[in-house]
């Protein structure tokens, strides 16, 4: 049979960290340029005529989208960083969605 200890001699529950704001600092510039980086091979991709390359183009900038506008959405809140290499990042980010809907 096993034994549990009793109520008064089990360690306290740790307190939640949940509402904790880290202070991480604003987004740095190798982020931006990642993603910008990221957006150009997804281009590239798309421009290939094998399907399955163009596919894997077409579906790394389906997810860099959400994931880039995830990155706006911290920086606002938590800093830019290089204002020129966040530009870079939106105007591809732009391109990206004209290409999308247009």
């Amino acid at each position: 049979m096993a034994h549990v200890a009793p109520t008064s001699h089990r360690r306290a529950a740790r307190a939640s960290h949940r509402g904790h704001r880290s202070a991480d600092g604003p987004v740095q510039i190798t982020s931006w340029l990642g993603l910008t980086f990221a957006f150009v091979v997804g281009w590239l991709l798309t421009l290939q005529s094998h399907v399955g390359v163009h596919a894997a183009g077409v579906t790394l900038l389906v997810m860099l989208v959400p994931i880039t506008i995830g990155v706006f959405a911290a920086a606002v809140r938590q800093g830019i960083g290089s204002g020129k290499a966040a530009l870079v990042t939106a105007a591809a980010l732009a391109f990206t969605l004209l290409r999308f809907f247009l």
